[in-house]
C-alpha cells in the first residue's frame, strides 16, 4: 500500500508541476461548444493544433515569426530529447530522470490539420468559448517569457516552418509531453485524468471514445 501511495503521489505531482492545468469552466446551463481545435499523435508524441490568430493575439512575436501561417501545432517536451536529430536510449533516460530543461515546439502551416498531417492521427475537439480561452491561457503559460514578455528562441524546429522556444516546467517520468497534452485538454473542459495520461495512446484512446471527437 505504501508503494501504491508513493506512485499515486508521483502522478499527482506530475499534474501539479508547470505548466499547470486550469480548472475547466462549468457553466449553468452548459455553454455550447463553438470552438474547435485538434489533437495530433505522431506515435510516441502528441500535440495541439489550433488557428494561429488565436495565439498571435496573446504572443505577437509568433505572428512576426510565422507571418503567413493559418495554424500552429504546439508541442512541449524535454530539450535534449526533443531537439536531438537522433533519438537514443540515453537521451530518453536523461529526459525521464535528468532533464536539462524543456522547450515548446511551434510548427506553422496553412492546410487544415487533418490535411497537413496525413501520416499522423488527428482528432478534432470542441470546447465552449470560456474553456477555449482556458486552453489558450494554458498554451501561453507553457512558454518561458523574457523580461519583456516575449518568447525566448531556442533555434529551428524539427520539420516544416517551425521553431523551438524555451518552456516552463520540468520534464520527468510523471510529467511527460503526453501529460502536457492531457493538461491542455483538461483546461479546455475535456473530462480525462492527466495523472494517468503518460502515453500518446492513453490520450488518444480517451478522445476516440468521445462522441464529439472527429477526424
Amino acid at each position: 500500500m505504501k508503494v501504491l501511495a508513493a506512485i499515486v503521489g508521483l502522478l499527482e505531482l506530475g499534474c501539479a508541476t508547470l505548466p499547470k492545468a486550469l480548472p475547466p469552466v462549468r457553466e449553468t446551463p452548459p455553454a455550447p461548444a463553438t470552438r474547435t481545435f485538434h489533437v495530433l499523435s505522431h506515435g510516441w508524441h502528441t500535440g495541439i493544433a489550433l488557428p494561429a490568430a488565436d495565439l498571435n493575439r496573446r504572443l505577437p512575436d509568433l505572428a512576426r515569426r510565422f507571418p503567413r501561417c493559418a495554424y500552429y501545432e504546439i508541442g512541449w517536451g524535454d530539450a535534449g530529447f526533443y531537439q536531438s536529430p537522433k533519438v537514443t536510449t540515453g537521451l530518453a533516460l536523461q529526459a525521464m530522470f535528468r532533464s536539462p530543461g524543456t522547450v515548446v515546439h511551434v510548427v506553422g502551416f496553412n492546410a487544415p490539420p487533418p490535411a497537413q498531417f496525413l501520416t499522423s492521427e488527428v482528432l478534432s475537439v470542441s470546447a465552449s468559448e470560456a474553456n477555449y480561452r482556458n486552453l489558450l491561457h494554458y498554451l501561453v503559460s507553457s512558454f518561458a517569457l523574457d523580461a519583456d514578455g516575449r518568447p525566448v528562441s531556442r533555434g529551428p524546429g524539427l520539420y516544416g516552418d517551425s521553431a523551438f522556444y524555451a518552456a516552463t516546467g520540468r520534464y520527468h517520468a510523471c510529467n511527460t509531453c503526453n501529460k502536457w497534452t492531457a493538461k491542455a485538454l483538461t483546461s479546455a473542459g475535456v473530462e480525462l485524468s492527466p495523472a494517468i495520461s503518460l502515453t500518446s495512446d492513453s490520450v488518444m484512446d480517451k478522445l476516440r471514445a468521445m462522441p464529439a471527437a472527429g477526424r
